[in-house]
């Protein structure tokens, strides 16, 4: 590519590179300043914060695939005041997230990288922000308490952080949301029931986390989703008198205490080691290959023990 080439092309609103993976060039100031959009997929080897920053008119970056190399986010964008989409996802991105956004940004993704510290309040002031994706990054820290700010949201990621917390009550005032996924952080508290009636959810992942007490969810609700995951919470259970233990969760039912059952003995054990009442009476509602009723479970149990007793 020559300065020459691109100085013809100084009008150009559009440029994209796809699979490319050429050496970035400097592109001449008319050229800088004309670009509406710029997308670079796998492309142009050795990328730097100052280089892309460079496009300040840009109202939609997208960049995937391709190493950056900046001290964080707001070198890139931040004086991007006509962003409206930034894509700056597995680009091995260090720093922090930016605590100052432009207003009018509608799409943030800056999935697989290495962003760590705290997700910034700021972020929640973004009102017209409609799709948001933070996953497999090193975010810690409580999900912001005014997340419900994002009235716009209709798809948000922040699975596979270490974020902790509980999911704020705010975001029961979240009207658009379809799709959430908070899995394999370490989030904790029980799972509050208005997420339940968000009535246009279809994706819902809460796996992998450390949420307890009893899932607020009942058979019509999992129905309609398209996507339900929230095995991975040891200390989370089910009410197994609304939901068939036939549905395999990945979570145990709950005891009379809405507490976890313990999980039934391994199906090669001798079952010597299951002889306790509260084992034998939880032992097919927790198995979900069982064909007979969980009343039955018991009696099984108790037959193998008694014929191992009387053929001494």
């Amino acid at each position: 590519m020559s300065i020459t080439a691109l100085q013809s092309l100084s009008s150009l609103t559009n440029l994209e590179f796809i699979n490319c993976p050429i050496s970035p060039i400097r592109f001449p100031s008319e050229l800088d300043s004309n670009l509406r959009s710029f997308t670079c997929i796998n492309s142009l080897r050795k990328l730097t914060g100052v280089w892309l920053s460079r496009l300040q008119n840009l109202t939609d970056l997208t960049v995937s695939g391709v190493t950056v190399h900046a001290s964080g986010p707001s070198i890139i964008f931040g004086s991007m005041k006509k962003l409206k989409s930034v894509t700056l996802s597995h680009s091995n991105l260090t720093g922090y997230l930016p605590k100052h956004w432009h207003l009018n940004i509608t799409h943030i993704d800056l999935s697989g990288n290495q962003l760590k510290g705290k997700i910034p309040s700021s972020l929640t002031r973004l009102e017209n922000l409609e799709f948001l994706n933070l996953s497999s990054n090193a975010l810690d820290g409580e999900i912001p308490s005014s997340f419900g700010d994002l009235l716009s949201l209709q798809n948000v990621s922040l699975a596979s952080n270490s974020l902790s917390g509980s999911i704020p009550d705010s975001m029961a005032a979240m009207p658009t949301l379809v799709h959430l996924d908070l899995g394999s952080n370490q989030l904790n508290g029980t799972i509050p029931k208005f997420v339940s009636e968000m009535k246009g959810l279809k994706y819902l992942n809460l796996e992998k986390n450390n949420f307890n007490g009893v899932m607020p969810f009942n058979a019509s609700f999992i129905k309609r989703l398209v996507v339900f995951k929230v095995g991975g919470n040891s200390n989370l259970c089910y009410n197994h008198s609304i939901m068939s233990s036939k549905v395999k969760l990945g979570i145990a039912p709950c005891d009379k205490h809405g507490l976890p059952i313990s999980p039934p003995p391994a199906r090669d054990s001798s079952g010597d080691d299951s002889s306790s009442e509260s084992s034998d009476d939880d032992y097919s509602m927790d198995d979900t290959n069982q064909k007979d009723q969980h009343h039955h479970g018991p009696n099984k149990v108790w037959l193998r023990i008694h014929l191992l007793v009387h053929s001494d």
